[in-house]
Formats: C-alpha cells, structure tokens, sequence
C-alpha cells in the first residue's frame, strides 16, 4: 500500500513551498499531498482576504483534518515551520502515522521569543492591532530570518511568491500566554506516533534551543536532529537533499 505524505506549508507560503520534497518524496514512492492553507491561494499581489488577519490555527487545523478524514489511511504529517505546530497539533488529535517537523514553531508553554525572533517580525509586531490584521515580512526580514543561507536570486524568487499571513495565529503561537483559548496547546501524552524533530544549527526565526525544548516534550517517541550548516528554509536551501534523506531514511526506519 502506497504511503501518503501530508506536507503541510508555514507562515506566508502555499503548497508551492513543498516543490522540492514533493519530488523527492514521489520518487521514493510516496503520494504527497500539499494543501494550501485557508485565505493563501491568492494571486501575489492581490491584497489578502480581510479576514485573514482573525484567522486561528484552529480554524486552519480544522481545514486539515478535512482534508485526513478523506483519506483511506492515517497519513504521515510533515510540516514546516508554522505547519510543524499543525502538525503536532494534528498529531495530538490521533491523525497521523508519524510526525515530520522541520523546523517547527512551538507549541504553549515553551517561549520562543528569543532576540533573533523578535526581529524576525518586528515590521509587523511594530503596528498597533497586529493581532487581528494580515501581516507579511519585509524582504529583508525574510532574508535575515529564513533565507539567509539561499543565493540571492533565489532569495527574489521565493520572497516573491510570499502571501499574507494571519496576525491571529502569530499571535496564539508567539505569545500563547495571552491567549486564553490556549489555541497552541498540545498534550503531549495524546502525541504516540514517531516524532521527527529536525532544527538548523543557523535558524533565527525557530531557533535550535527552542527546537531542543520541543523535541523533549515528546521525548517518549521523539528524535532530536540538528544540522549545523543549515537555517530555517531546510526545504529548499543549498544541499536540501542531506535534510530529506535523512528524513527519508528515518520514516524507512519506523516503518519496518
């Protein structure tokens, strides 16, 4: 029976994010799926849905979970950055086979505001109602935070196709103390399927310290992978493919 790969994109991009793990995946015989989450699928310079900004991660985790129930099999979930906290998210709702988070943003009770986060938003953090308006990086902020490590044409190319994101759901995971939904609360005893945490060593918007904190909340079923010479756009960086054999290596472990 043909896996199936959930990949499920972060802040600011679309299903086109997974492009290069896409095709490393379907060669080594999976079916891969990418969604594009709510309010995302929309022309580059076309202004965002207004009700983006309100939009929850829980609105977005609902779109998902859709999306798995129509499915013939419970499926392995990969996610990026703000897709890895769906992901876990996700994964606390019994919905996948194994949990693949690149990495991922962090779920409450772990602080993740370090300085190198701060600045990672501070264009959007700096304008009063954030939290309920759409928001989007400056290329500069994008280049320093994410894609630092990719040739700067390549930096063009992806900030390029960038969309809006929600100030709500930046809001539950960045400062989920103040949210009294708890939108990112993830119990970690309802997590029981293989846990692959993956970090760069040189990442500034979802730093390794913070990923270390994550992969030990589920450290009953987890593994912590660090690469030293990558960031944080580990799909698409140079020498992506060491990231994705690792990973491809890891699912053929817990699947045998």
């Amino acid at each position: 029976m043909t896996e199936t790969i959930v990949m499920i994109h972060g802040m600011w991009g679309g299903g086109w994010c997974w492009e290069n793990y896409k095709r490393f995946f379907e060669d080594k015989g999976y079916q891969c799926i990418t969604p594009t989450l709510r309010f995302h699928d929309m022309a580059l310079k076309e202004l965002p849905n207004p009700q983006l900004g309100t939009t929850s991660l829980l609105d977005y985790v609902g779109d998902l979970e859709k999306e798995i129930h129509q499915l013939d099999a419970l499926p392995i979930l990969m996610g990026h950055s703000m897709g890895g906290l769906l992901a876990q998210m996700l994964g606390s709702r019994g919905l996948a086979k194994a949990l693949v988070l690149l990495t991922p943003a962090s779920p409450s009770g772990i602080i993740a505001l370090k300085p190198s986060v701060i600045r990672s938003f501070w264009s959007g953090l700096t304008k009063w109602g954030f939290w309920r308006k759409p928001m989007r990086q400056t290329f500069n902020e994008a280049v320093y935070s994410m894609l630092q490590l990719l040739p700067a044409e390549d930096q063009k190319k992806i900030f390029s196709r960038f969309v809006y994101e929600s100030g709500r759901a930046a809001c539950e995971f960045g400062f989920w103390f103040l949210d009294r939904k708890g939108a990112t609360r993830v119990n970690e005893a309802k997590v029981t399927c293989p846990v692959l945490v993956v970090a760069g060593g040189q990442d500034r918007i979802t730093p390794a310290s913070v990923l270390q904190k994550v992969a030990a909340k589920y450290r009953a079923v987890s593994i912590y992978k660090e690469f030293p010479n990558h960031a944080h756009w580990v799909i698409g960086e140079p020498r992506w493919q060491e990231v994705a054999g690792y990973v491809s290596d890891w699912l053929d472990r817990v699947q045998a």
